[in-house]
Order: structure tokens, then sequence, then C-alpha cells
């Protein structure tokens, strides 16, 4: 089956990719970091409000866990802190762990103070009442939580010494060890600075810190810095029993199958659209073949590499636009109109290293749907 697209730059042929393989017994704990569907026909100004497709944002989830992952819920991927807002980010994680609970499946969800507005006001105390506030709701809905960092203690913090406060007075009150989050300013140019430091290995000292300080309330912790380096130093540093998630969408291949002194588990923004082709690499991996495993990955690294270029937070366009390529939504709307972020140029390349990587299920669906937002965007069938 294929399909013929004409594109700026030239027409690509779409070819199907091969047919989905299922999770089994991986030796890599993966969580998938999972979009929000948007209602198009909802009574809502897209920047202001918040409207949700709950039918297809669960669908998606249930996909998700069909291939064999976990589910990391209302996290950036799901447009927190760019459209998706507490209370809406509340109603989805009860949502999808109460499924989950139904299904036996994985699910964590992140709890962090994005209710409570940056401001030259905001304490201490107020950044620690509101993590308190939202983990003790995610805890409350069955949850394991993720520890998001947090804009407002960016901006409220004096040093090193603020974060170590926070972070052991929220880890002390969960009922369950959580996962950090420590997300570069790449993804979020108000987190610069986080642990106390723009440089980078003098934050992951304070970071280091506060883990081994709490090492029992904390599971392990996701690095989103997109630099194998940094996140191969952390990862040999951490405490016993605490586990690198890597958020590296750069370089998760060589970063999950490890080296002789240790690997990365997987909590990643790029496991959403590429998940088909994921689970048939974690399983080779299983199975202890290593060239099927980088045979599988390494035509998704282009792909995922070109959706998170810099401006990187724009990266939840590329997703959802592969979402909508591949079915899993019936059209190309964001919320907070963010489907606007990404040049038409940007979305071809999408849907050609999308082709090389085996990554669309319909040539004839995708086709007819990419189309249509090219025409919109001007460029002739």
């Amino acid at each position: 089956m294929s399909a013929v697209l004409n594109l700026p730059g030239g027409s690509v042929t779409l070819e199907a990719g091969p047919a989905p393989a299922t999770g089994g017994d991986w030796t890599r704990t993966a969580y998938a970091a999972a979009h929000v569907v948007a209602d198009p026909l909802a009574e809502a100004d897209p920047w202001v409000d918040v409207a949700l497709d709950w039918d297809r944002t669960l669908a998606f989830r249930e996909h998700l866990w069909d291939l064999g992952f976990g589910v990391a819920e209302a996290m950036d991927t799901a447009q927190r802190g760019m459209g998706l807002d507490w209370p809406t980010s509340l109603e989805l994680i009860r949502r999808s762990t109460e499924l989950a609970k139904g299904r036996g499946a994985l699910v964590a969800s992140g709890a962090g103070t994005d209710h409570l507005a940056p401001g030259p006001e905001v304490t201490i105390d107020d950044v620690i009442r509101a993590y308190e506030e939202q983990c003790e709701a995610v805890e409350a809905a069955g949850s394991r939580v993720i520890l998001m960092a947090s804009r407002a203690l960016a901006r409220a913090a004096a040093g090193p010494e603020d974060y170590a406060r926070v972070y052991g007075r929220v880890l002390s009150g969960l009922g369950r060890p959580a996962i950090l989050h420590w997300l570069g300013e790449m993804f979020d140019p108000a987190l610069e600075g986080y642990w106390g430091s723009g440089d980078h290995m003098a934050a992951m000292e304070t970071c280091l810190s506060v883990i081994a300080e709490n090492a029992d309330k904390v599971d392990g912790i996701k690095i989103s810095l997109l630099s194998a380096e940094k996140e191969i130093a952390m990862r040999r540093r951490l405490p016993e029993g605490v586990v690198m998630y890597t958020g590296d969408d750069f370089n998760y291949p060589d970063l999950i199958e490890g080296d002789a002194e240790g690997h990365s588990h997987a909590l990643l923004g790029i496991f959403d659209p590429i998940a088909p082709v994921a689970a048939r690499a974690l399983s080779e991996l299983a199975r202890g073949d290593a060239a099927a495993y980088h045979g599988a990955f390494a035509p998704t690294v282009p792909l995922s590499r070109h959706i998170f270029r810099a401006p990187t937070r724009f990266y939840k366009t590329g997703v959802v636009f592969m979402a909508y390529l591949n079915g899993h939504q019936d059209h190309f709307t964001m919320v907070g109109g963010q489907e606007s972020t990404r040049s038409t140029l940007h979305l071809a390349e999408i849907v050609r290293l999308a082709n090389a990587a085996g990554l669309i299920a319909d040539p004839d669906m995708a086709a007819a749907r990419a189309r249509a937002v090219f025409a919109a965007r001007g460029v002739a069938a």
C-alpha cells in the first residue's frame, strides 16, 4: 500500500510501516509522555479556554498501554504550562488513572506549581504549599507523582538551599517514591538556572544532594537536557535504588541500551509518535538482539531531532501532527492554538522523516489528511 503526496520541495511516496509490535517482558521501564486531543468544536477561545476531546485523549492512552508503555500523564507533552491548566490536568489525571486501574496499566502523573503564578511576591513557603496541594491530589487519584520543575520556584529561589528545602519538604509528605523531573531551559526558558545555577554541572551537584538526602522517597529522575554526556555523568552517581529515566529525545537509543556501568530507563515525549517502532526496539533489546534494537530505533532519531529542534518547546506541534496523520484524532487543532507554532516546511519534513522511519500506519489516510493541512497553507495538491 502506498500513496503519493505533493510536498514543498518535491513529492514523496508514503509507504505503510510494519505492523505494531506489542510489549513483552521488557528489560527497561518505558513511559510515554502523552499528548492531549483538543475539542475543535467546543464553544471556547483556544488562547484562553481549555477544551479536550476526552474520548480521543483517553483512547490514545489505551493505544500506548496496548503497546506495552506506561503513560506519563499531564506532563509538558500534554501542553502542561502551554495551554493545559491545572484543573484540566487534574481531571485528566483522575480519568487516566482510573482507566489504568481497570487494565492494570502503568501511569505516573505530573505534580507541579502551575496554579501559582511566578512573581516577586511569591515566597518559598508559597511554592511548598502549591507543590503539596498538587501532590496530594495526584496521590489521592491513585497515581505515582512525577515532581515537575517549578517556574515559581525558579523565580523565588535565592540559591541551592531553597531547592533543598522545597524538595525535602515536599518529598517527605509523599506516600510513594516520586520521579523527579529536571526540565532544561531549552524546553522551558523560565526554568533557566534551575537547582540554583546556570551551569548544569553545578546544578547537578545540588540535584544529586537532594536525591541522596531523600533517596527513600525518590524512585528515579528524568532529566531533559538533551546531553547524553550529562545524563551518563549523573546516572553513574545516583544512589542505589534510584534509577535514571532518560528524557533525551536526541540520544535515547544509546542511553536506553546503556554501557558496562549502567543504563537509563525511559520517560520520553518522542515515544508518543514513535510508539509502534519503539515497542519493537524495546522487545529486541529484551531478546538481546542489539543490532535489531538499533536497526529499529535508528530511523526514528532524525525524526525526533527534527520534532524537538529549537525552539524545543514547540515540539508538541509535531507530536500532534503525527497523531492526526495516523488517525488518532480527526483534526490538527491543538489546545492554545499551538498548531501554528511550526512552519509548513517543518511539517513537510516530519512527513518525510516519519515515512522513512516506518511510522505511517495508512498511507492513503495520511496523504489525505496531510493534503488538507498543506492546502490550508497554500500548497497545491
